[in-house]
């Protein structure tokens, strides 16, 4: 639990379906039986802040962790500032191979703050890499026709958006 550096621990008994019922519960779940991992899925929670979906993504992080599968938890602004300090020290192909080693990768708060041109380019390289071969969890409070903005490109969005494969969108 500790190496996947979540922020809190959080399950998914905790999460209060009332207080959210547009989230499918059935869905969640199905989730929570982790075989998305295994088809190397990728899910993106969508919403507003405030409405779970960190919760969500930690509970099932969580649930991996728990059945012995290497997780990871980052801020997907921490994951691009690192990646961003390796690029330019001249050592970021060790550097995305850490964000390539978990089976699952949780990369929370997409959108909170608009991506230089950098940053989205790291971004695509991470979400291309994992590409079919695991699992990533995101999280966003945009829209996915507000990432064309928030990468400061639309074809480069739309390639992300692409290279997050077969996902599952859950608005909250």
């Amino acid at each position: 639990i500790r190496a996947a550096r979540f922020p809190s621990r959080k399950s998914l008994e905790e999460f209060d379906f009332d207080f959210q019922p547009s989230v499918d519960k059935k869905l969640i779940m199905e989730l929570a039986t982790l075989s998305f991992l295994s088809e190397a899925v990728n899910v993106v929670f969508l919403g507003p802040p405030g409405v779970g979906k960190s919760h969500l993504s930690v509970a099932l992080g969580m649930e991996a962790v728990n059945h012995g599968i290497p997780v990871y938890f980052t801020k997907a602004h921490d994951m691009l500032a690192d990646l961003k300090t390796a690029y330019q020290e001249g050592r970021i192909r060790r550097r995305i191979a850490m964000y390539l080693r978990p089976k699952l990768l949780i990369c929370d708060e997409v959108g909170f703050l608009p991506l230089d041109r950098l940053e989205a380019d790291l971004f695509f390289q991470i979400v291309s890499a994992r590409y079919e071969r695991s699992s990533t969890v995101v999280t966003s409070n945009k829209s996915f026709g507000d990432w064309g903005e928030l990468m400061g490109d639309p074809v480069l969005a739309s390639a992300i958006l692409v290279g997050l494969g077969l996902w599952v969108r859950l608005r909250i």
